[in-house]
């Protein structure tokens, strides 16, 4: 496993080739993740390890990917905490109860992930056996500021005024808020690798909605939190969308990798987080709906751009959308590993 591409790249180690995997890798595009969903839903899967092992490796059957990631749900946690969910069809997630004042928060619940979540454990378990060492399994948790706008917005939010709200008008509860998801994201993440993780990755898919000035003093605290817990055990990646503004900060979170979206250049954004770090992306996940041509020209302009510096892991700007045809997705892979092929 120490050979494998992708950890490697976290290292900042030299690669035959550049390694390639993609958020959302393993759903709804696939035709054999929707014959599944047809007798289960998204929980059912999540909550069966035995469907959950199955549904991860699908895209490591088909697509020759340099890493698997855990199918699982960045929610999952929340409802041992005392906040259950379902998933809307056409809406994504719901919160049945949101948080609406400082006396919610006041009433969460701890948790051992041992216990609670011991099917995404045991999930794990299964996997790195099927998988045989063929490439590194990928876990992950949602960051608190992601956690918290579900929590709060009871859903995803556009503008995340409720989530703000909270955060300016009762800056204490926040804290209050964010220390229990951090001390949960901690522990949960220290299960997973207990479980047989080769890396992880903090999901911040919302963190893009603030400055600098509010993710240092609302966020920065508690994600560097999560990063120390880890305590370099295994490789951490550290991912958020429309961050081009905190780059910096991001990084100085914690992380051994950045992730970059597609509205920065990744050359400029590598320069911004400094070349000490690893960097994920950044490929607009929409390419993979036109014409090859095109998704392989921005490709090629990407790996120019990162010009063979070790480091680089390639994946898209966000997930891999629902009506992305499975064969581009496997150009894609096939097509980064010949283009970016080392002496």
């Amino acid at each position: 496993m120490l050979t494998s591409r992708f950890l490697k790249a976290c290292r900042q180690e030299p690669v035959d080739a550049t390694p390639v995997w993609f958020m959302r890798q393993a759903g709804r595009y696939m035709p054999e993740y929707r014959s599944l969903r047809k007798q289960y839903s998204l929980l059912d899967i999540c909550r069966a390890p035995e469907l959950a092992t199955e549904v991860t490796l699908q895209p490591i059957n088909r697509l020759e990917v340099d890493a698997a990631i855990l199918f699982s749900d960045l929610l999952l946690p929340l409802e041992p905490m005392g906040l259950p969910f379902d998933f809307i069809k056409g809406e994504g997630p719901q919160i049945e109860r949101p948080i609406e004042s400082p006396a919610d928060i006041d009433a969460l619940r701890d948790f051992e992930p041992e216990v609670s979540l011991a099917h995404v454990l045991q999930a794990i378990r299964l996997i790195k056996q099927e998988l045989a060492d063929r490439v590194p399994l990928i876990g992950f948790v949602g960051a608190p500021f992601t956690l918290a706008s579900y929590a709060i917005e009871g859903g995803h939010s556009n503008n995340f005024a409720r989530t703000k709200s909270l955060m300016y008008g009762h800056p204490e509860a926040w804290h209050r808020l964010c220390d229990r998801l951090a001390t949960m994201a901690a522990g949960y993440l220290t299960a997973q690798i207990d479980a047989g993780v080769d890396a992880v990755q903090v999901f911040d898919s919302w963190v893009g909605a603030l400055g600098a000035a509010d993710y240092r003093e609302f966020v920065m605290p508690h994600t560097q939190r999560i990063f120390q817990a880890v305590d370099r055990r295994v490789p951490t990646l550290h991912f958020g969308t429309g961050t081009a503004a905190i780059l910096g900060e991001l990084k100085e979170a914690g992380g051994d990798v950045i992730g970059v979206d597609w509205r920065m250049p990744i050359d400029l954004a590598w320069e911004r987080i400094g070349h000490d770090r690893a960097v994920q992306g950044n490929l607009d996940p929409t390419l993979l709906l036109g014409p090859p041509n095109r998704m392989f020209s921005r490709t090629d302009d990407i790996l120019a751009r990162v010009a063979g510096r070790a480091g680089h892991i390639f994946n898209l700007g966000h997930g891999i959308l629902p009506s992305t045809p499975v064969e581009h997705v496997q150009m894609l892979v096939q097509y980064v590993h010949t283009a970016s092929q080392r002496p």
